[in-house]
Parts: C-alpha cells; sequence; structure tokens
C-alpha cells in the first residue's frame, strides 16, 4: 500500500493535468526509496519500475497496458480493474500471500535501486527511443533547467 504522501503527490499531479506517466513517477520515485532504506530488494531496477507501476495503476492512475507477453497485459489490466473499484470495496490479500511476497522481496538484492543501475536502465531506455526524440527532451530539460 502507497503512502498517504505518495497518493497526496500523485492527486496533486492529476490536479494540474500532468500526464499519467508524471503520476505513476511518484510510486516508482516510492518504490525505490523503499528498496533503499532497506524495506526490501529487487532483482533489476525493471522490476523496482513494474512493481511502482503495478502500485499506480492500483491506486487509479489512468496508464496505459503495456506492451510484451500476455501474462505481464493481464496482470496490468487486472491491476487497473483494481483501481477502477471503489475503495471501500477492494478486498484484503491474505496474509499468508502477503507475508510470501514480501519475504521473497526481502530476499532479493538492494543494488537494483543503486544510481548506476538506475542510469543504465535510463540510457537504455532512452536508447529505444529515436535520435530525434532524445535531441528533443534534452532541449526541452535545458530550456527548463533555469526555471526550476
Amino acid at each position: 500500500m502507497p503512502n498517504r504522501e505518495t497518493l497526496e503527490r500523485a492527486e496533486k499531479d492529476a490536479r494540474e493535468g500532468k500526464s499519467p506517466s508524471t503520476q505513476a513517477g511518484e510510486f516508482v520515485r516510492e518504490e525505490i526509496h523503499h528498496i533503499r532504506e532497506g524495506k526490501h530488494g529487487a532483482r533489476s531496477p525493471q522490476q523496482a519500475i513494474a512493481i511502482g507501476l503495478s502500485e499506480a495503476r492500483r491506486a487509479g492512475v489512468k496508464l496505459s497496458l503495456p506492451k510484451g507477453p500476455a501474462a505481464v497485459r493481464k496482470k496490468a489490466a487486472q491491476d487497473a480493474a483494481a483501481g477502477r473499484k471503489a475503495k471501500g470495496s477492494m478486498h484484503k490479500v491474505s496474509a499468508k500471500r502477503a507475508r510470501a511476497a514480501e519475504g521473497a522481496l526481502k530476499r532479493e538484492s538492494r543494488s537494483a535501486a543503486s544510481h548506476e543501475a538506475l542510469s543504465r536502465q535510463a540510457k537504455k531506455s532512452a536508447l529505444k527511443r529515436g535520435k530525434q526524440s532524445r535531441r528533443q527532451a534534452a532541449t526541452k530539460a535545458a530550456r527548463t533547467r533555469k526555471a526550476a
């Protein structure tokens, strides 16, 4: 379950009309903090991001379904459906299952959220976009850097 502050930041982003991926970024950020503070680990930065996106969908952020294997799309659709339901009607996961999931994550490495690993993931992700797209993003970042 995400922190109250994370939910509030995501709701603020939504009110300001920011994109769903920006709203979801708050949940991913929280997940990375959890790994860094030793609450649990992750096998890779991609897993940490996936957990954050899953929590975002469950919190009602309207993210599109991912490309990839059917199992991943099915899980994302399940999360989105859970996010559409009224908050009171969501049933709790059994304690045994929750404990098992938490235990499995606790055994994973903390290095998935290291600055180096996240930088590597960001560069790999950026390379999938075109050169023009990367250039536009860099130009926009340079333009808005002084404003912030």
